[in-house]
């Protein structure tokens, strides 16, 4: 089967690797699509993602295909169904596991991430990580259902009530999720701090109310001139320093700061205690996606949530390693690898 496969920092390699055969409890997926994440960016540039990654090795997450082979004892799909998939993979033994806390799994397996993934033609999961998808879902939009469950843990970590004013930094993939999330969550007025035009222009027609250029105008002038006197919640989704440091400023007295965007492992973030003190500030994390792909995926074939509008295009495996690469490829949305 073809497969592109990191063999080193920064080194793609299509090769043909043996097609895998399900065992007892498992499914042989077709994959038919596969988004590129901020993750696969990390571990090709040598970064650690959500945990250590060995090579060589099949990245891809996000992805979404045509059941092709089925393992002894699984009853809960059938060959030719179209699914997704969860790509992280819960032990079920651990103290994490048994205290409803399973994405700090001691034992995680990571389709995709410690194990071969879905930049190939066929992978090999657990039955019980797939989802179904409807009829009138295309796999592209199939294949953003991981996204989309992350951001859904984050989104309710933020504890956005009807009436808040939102702000999210960063118009991206995630940023464009979250804006919809929140809008969904019952924000009453939603701004989109994003420097691009175009994404502004995106952001807008998925529900923001404001869009602020940070790089021709002061975020909080800009704020109070909007009539913005309370931020209740900030979504950072770039994973910069600078625009943690500019959530950080902006939040609201009693408000939360989701610091969604991952930085690279070894960054510092230099803050002053004092304002996150005298604005009673709560700095959130949110770390993959537990429990919360069934409703993402319920979301997508719902269509309550789009996800065509954040797509750049799609791409042949061949090109994998060339997105990678360029940043200023993959700032234009989502893009997904199809086979």
């Amino acid at each position: 089967m073809k497969s592109a496969v990191l063999t080193g920092i920064r080194q793609i390699a299509i090769r043909e690797l043996e097609k895998p055969k399900p065992q007892k409890g498992e499914v042989l997926i077709s994959v038919k699509a596969c988004g590129i994440c901020g993750t696969d960016v990390h571990i090709f540039e040598g970064d650690k993602g959500a945990a250590d990654n060995p090579l060589p090795i099949v990245l891809g997450h996000e992805f979404s295909g045509v059941v092709e082979t089925i393992g002894a004892a699984v009853t809960n799909v059938e060959v030719g169904e179209r699914i997704c998939v969860d790509p992280n993979v819960m032990c079920g033994e651990c103290y994490y596991c048994k205290s409803g806390s399973g994405h700090f799994c001691e034992h995680m397996t990571g389709i995709g991430t410690t194990v071969n993934g879905g930049f190939a033609e066929y992978c090999v999961v657990p039955a019980k990580q797939l989802y179904k998808l409807a009829d009138t879902t295309t796999f592209t939009e199939g294949a953003m259902a991981e996204p989309l469950a992350c951001c859904l843990h984050g989104i309710d970590l933020c504890e956005i009530c009807p009436g808040d004013d939102v702000v999210i930094i960063g118009g991206g993939t995630i940023g464009m999720l979250m804006l919809q999330l929140a809008h969904i969550s019952g924000a009453a007025r939603i701004i989109l701090v994003e420097p691009v035009q175009t994404k502004c222009e995106t952001g807008k027609k998925l529900g923001a109310d404001i869009c602020i250029d940070p790089t021709c105008e002061d975020v909080q002038t800009a704020l109070k001139d909007a009539g913005v006197h309370h931020v209740s919640c900030v979504i950072e989704c770039v994973g910069k320093l600078r625009t943690l440091q500019q959530a950080i400023e902006i939040a609201g007295k009693n408000s939360i700061v989701m610091m969604f965007g991952l930085t690279k492992p070894d960054d510092m973030l230099p803050i002053r205690p004092y304002d996150i003190f005298r604005k009673e500030i709560v700095l959130k994390a949110s770390f993959i996606n537990p429990y919360t792909m069934a409703r993402a995926v319920t979301l997508i074939n719902q269509r309550h949530i789009d996800v065509n509008r954040i797509q750049a295009g799609v791409i042949t495996p061949e090109a994998l390693g060339e997105i990678l690469d360029d940043p200023e490829k993959r700032s234009r949305g989502k893009i997904i690898v199809e086979f």
